[in-house]
């Protein structure tokens, strides 16, 4: 008798344990601009809001005017690197994409290719240069060269307790000229999120 109520306790287990695995998947599509915030960690919200704010804060001080001015044309700007100097796992690459979208689309700088980019587009004219004909080929040595680089840091300090933490990021960049070194323009931006989580008991 035992036996029986044993096996029939194991067999319960594994239709429970199969139920589970056959539950349903649900996918809910959202809005990109939507803010979505499941763990409290940086995600794309977070890099498109503070990408959007420090823009617009770097558009608005004097150095866009004065170097327009003095030179007759826009700014030119490069990306340099946006180091990471949380404990996430954190895709740079992404924040560097919104601070250039939303930098070229204000119209008030231009922008030149990255290290990465001007080195394929260069294998490109090299090709070309051995390949297509004279009258299509595209010159070499006479790329723009960029007036400034945008580089910059994503910090975070964390605070723990009892299942609550408070995380702050804080954002920094700045804006080098490449013919002095002199900072045109500095800018940080503070995110501050309290994070719960809920224990389960049986």
């Amino acid at each position: 008798m035992g036996i029986k109520k044993k096996m029939i306790q194991v067999l319960v287990f594994f239709l429970a344990v199969g139920c589970f695995g056959c539950a349903s998947v649900k996918v809910k599509r959202e809005e990109i601009n939507k803010k979505v915030d499941l763990s409290g960690s940086w995600n794309d919200t977070d890099s498109r809001l503070v990408a959007e704010e420090m823009v617009k804060d770097c558009l608005l001080r004097p150095w866009v005017d004065v170097f327009s001015a003095g030179n007759g044309k826009p700014p030119v700007i490069i990306l340099g690197a946006i180091v990471n100097r949380t404990s996430e796992h954190i895709n740079a690459q992404l924040f560097l994409s919104d601070l250039e979208k939303n930098l070229l689309n204000a119209g008030k700088v231009k922008f030149v290719a990255g290290k990465q980019q001007r080195q394929e587009l260069r294998d490109e004219k090299q090709d070309q240069a051995e390949n297509a004909s004279r009258i299509t080929v595209k010159p070499r040595k006479e790329e723009t060269g960029a007036d400034f680089m945008l580089q910059g840091s994503i910090n975070s300090v964390k605070d723990e307790i009892s299942g609550k933490y408070v995380i702050l990021y804080q954002v920094n960049l700045e804006l080098v000229d490449l013919t002095t070194n002199e900072k045109a323009w500095i800018g940080q931006k503070e995110i501050k999120k309290v994070v719960s989580r809920r224990s389960f008991g049986f």
